[in-house]
């Protein structure tokens, strides 16, 4: 089964905790802290993979967690990097974030690749917390928690040659005649339920064309497509990266010119830029009853919007070699033909307002303080260790939090939420 969409749970490893250490050797008095520091957690990177076709590998398999960074020891030693997790998808998957509907990533192109996850980092072991006063720290910080998030992957198909058009207006039988391609074909509506792709061979126009394009049938579109109605954005998004669109009719329909109008309306409702790439219509069933007669209205109708024409029979051969020569002369040349059809991919980079600052809110009877620098010091802090618990206090201080928290109104007994901690305002501050 195809399978062109999927939701994934990532969690990137934590950081491995700096340790509290002490240097005892003989004839080595008061040798001071040695704790070393915590390794970083792996991060999860997601890869474009040529040999996937479709995202089957996260048919069963959603959860995926990276390795924690290990713990630092004694003797100044750290703990170990924690292993990057690396996830194969295929050429053409779209990556969104599941709570936003954001692009984080467009990997297209061999060799891209994303960082979605990324690794806690290894906590401070106490030999960084010495000073000239206060020689035997005994305060190390916890490793941070590693990024944890839930990604929709889209695989949205790279193919030379689109073909689009309503159920049972014989894509699959016209790509089965164009390519080597063996897809299910019957006489009735929605046969084709997933993309079926083929290679066509243009040396069957002139033997020193070297091009081999692919060509996509994917499943038939009705009115409503882009709404999401029968297949939906499922058909819709298989469409966005082709070079080339075949609008296939069925010249033995009732009117075939209303079905080029639906097909039409639903490519401009999805992406008005869909109806700009290069295309032509095929009239097909030109052997079917009637088929002529419809023909000479269906031109008039598209030559008003400046699309050419090519009437074939896919189920018998007819037209096929003007349609060959109509996509040889469409495609471009061998050398831009190996690139990817769209230009190679975006990584998403967004401005984090608040990896510095913070922000200070009620949420219902308690106070919410946002921002990624605090919330990463309460992760890493031990409230245990009351020498961890006081430098967390005065380093709130020092970044205004509290004094931003006394102007929003914060009394004695009033609980703080600082990512998934809760803290209680104490008469000298936090507790």
């Amino acid at each position: 089964m195809f399978l062109d969409r999927a939701t994934v749970w990532l969690r990137a490893g934590d950081g491995g905790d700096g340790a509290v250490s002490f240097r005892r050797e003989a004839h080595v008095p008061r040798g001071g802290p040695d704790g070393g520091d915590g390794g970083r957690g792996g991060s999860i990177h997601l890869h474009v993979d040529v040999g996937q076709t479709t995202l089957g590998d996260y048919r069963y398999h959603h959860h995926f967690r990276a390795e924690p960074g290990g713990r630092g020891a004694g003797a100044r030693k750290h703990g170990k990097a924690g292993q990057d997790l690396d996830l194969g998808v295929p050429p053409g998957t779209a990556v969104l974030d599941a709570a936003t509907g954001e692009l984080v990533a467009d990997l297209v192109a061999v060799g891209q690749q994303v960082m979605v996850a990324r690794g806690g980092r290894g906590g401070l072991g106490n030999v960084h917390f010495a000073t000239a006063t206060h020689r035997t720290p005994r305060h190390a910080q916890k490793g941070e928690p590693g990024e944890e998030r839930q990604l929709v992957l889209e695989l949205r198909l790279i193919a030379d040659i689109g073909l689009v058009g309503l159920p049972n207006a014989g894509k699959s039988t016209l790509l089965a005649a164009l390519t080597n391609a063996t897809p299910k074909i019957a006489d009735y509506p929605f046969t084709t339920l997933e993309p079926n792709l083929g290679v066509l061979d243009l040396s069957a126009v002139s033997p020193d064309d070297p091009r081999r394009p692919t060509v996509a049938d994917v499943p038939g579109l009705i009115e409503g497509a882009s709404s999401g109605a029968g297949l939906g954005h499922a058909f819709l998004r298989h469409v966005e990266r082709t070079r080339v669109l075949l609008h296939v009719v069925d010249l033995a329909a009732r009117d075939p010119e209303g079905d080029r109008t639906i097909v039409r309306e639903e490519l401009r409702l999805h992406d008005e830029r869909l109806l700009a790439k290069p295309g032509l219509l095929v009239a097909n069933k030109l052997d079917l009853p009637g088929a002529r007669e419809r023909l000479p209205g269906l031109v008039r109708a598209c030559a008003a919007d400046g699309q050419d024409v090519v009437a074939v029979s896919a189920r018998v051969g007819d037209g096929l070699p003007d349609l060959l020569a109509a996509l040889a002369d469409l495609l471009p040349g061998a050398e831009e033909l190996a690139l990817p059809p769209e230009p190679a991919g975006v990584l998403v980079h967004r401005f984090d307002s608040f990896r510095e600052g913070f922000s200070v809110e009620r949420e219902g009877a308690a106070f919410r303080v946002r921002g990624r620098r605090v919330e990463r010091l309460v992760a890493q802090t031990d409230f245990d260790n009351e020498e961890s618990a006081e430098r967390f206090q005065r380093d709130l201080e020092r970044m205004g939090i509290a004094r931003e928290l006394r102007r929003a109104g914060i009394a004695p007994g009033d609980t703080v939420l600082v990512g998934e901690r809760e803290l209680e305002w104490g008469e000298e501050g936090w507790t």
